[in-house]
């Protein structure tokens, strides 16, 4: 059903047409590896995720087209979400769950205000296979890998769609400095809407495409100029909670309505081309009984060739 979806969701970027005819050439490319190893090297609660994107559009002018439609990205993301002990966990600690995401999303801006919409198809549960993928990779490592027992309690099989919307401003500082205040709005696999806000300072990620991590609310970069230096970045977002596939009410620990998350992170691009990104976000507790939050890393490379 996945391989299916995925050719559906290709052709629709390929050949379906906007409200109008757009010709289309692919843009960019971006991707973000999210782990909590940073966080004493425990595979606990949002322990890991590697999100992928991929851009279609018209020719890139430094800002989003306004046509609804226009530019079309392709997600893939794929995310193992555990107890904090995935050996022997607490009665009251958060049931294990694998989900693998694939949606297709368009920007645009119109006047300052700048639009993400997009709809993802979120698989849950041992049909992903990531439980499987981790213990492969932790006896690999040669590391504590799920226990029997975790494996069989864990999220049931579910398809969830998935309906996605932000919306943010950018608002220049200065040269070098950027404000966006944003809104965030999820129906599907987790219910949510958000306020937050983002700070760069540096010209790295002007003039270019940034799409927003799910878990940690990281910006990555997707559509690339050839800019040359440091940029930094904060963020803070809080959200109201009303449901989430991971945090069932009929199993496990109830959901908490709010959730945080506080983040900074450092982008460098040299001449050659090669650039990195290296993050780190403190997420808030997400459901009741949990002592406290969490840390969690985000790393991204990208060769000059």
């Amino acid at each position: 059903m996945l391989r299916a979806t995925l050719a559906a969701i290709a052709i629709l970027i390929t050949a379906a047409p906007a409200a109008h005819a757009v010709e289309r050439t692919r843009l960019g490319f971006g991707n973000l590896l999210t782990n909590d190893i940073i966080d004493g090297g425990a595979d606990r609660w949002r322990t890991g995720s590697y999100t992928s994107s991929r851009v279609w559009g018209p020719t890139w002018t430094g800002v989003a087209p306004e046509g609804f439609g226009d530019l079309l990205e392709l997600r893939i993301q794929g995310e193992i979400i555990s107890p904090e002990n995935i050996r022997t966990p607490d009665a009251g600690d958060r049931l294990y769950a694998g989900a693998l995401s694939v949606g297709v999303h368009t920007h645009m801006q119109r006047g300052a205000m700048e639009y993400a919409v997009g709809g993802d198809l979120v698989f849950v549960g041992p049909q992903t296979g990531l439980d499987g993928f981790q213990a492969a990779l932790h006896d690999l490592l040669n590391i504590s890998e799920p226990s029997d027992a975790v494996r069989d309690a864990q999220i049931d099989n579910t398809i969830r769609p998935t309906l996605v919307v932000e919306a943010g401003r950018s608002i220049q500082l200065g040269d070098r400095s950027t404000l966006r205040p944003f809104v965030e709005g999820r129906a599907g696999a987790e219910t949510l809407a958000r306020i937050g806000v983002d700070w760069t300072f540096g010209s790295l990620g002007q003039g270019e495409l940034l799409a927003r991590e799910p878990v940690a609310g990281q910006r990555y970069r997707v559509i690339t100029q050839d800019w040359t230096g440091y940029s930094f970045t904060l963020g803070a977002d809080l959200a109201y909670v009303d449901s989430s596939v991971f945090l069932p009410d009929d199993r496990g620990p109830a959901l908490d309505s709010t959730r945080e998350r506080v983040r900074a992170g450092i982008m460098w691009q040299g001449e050659s081309g090669f650039s990195s990104f290296a993050g780190v976000t403190y997420l808030g507790e997400e459901f009741e009984g949990q002592d406290e939050g969490q840390f969690v890393g985000s790393f991204k490379i990208r060769l000059g060739f």
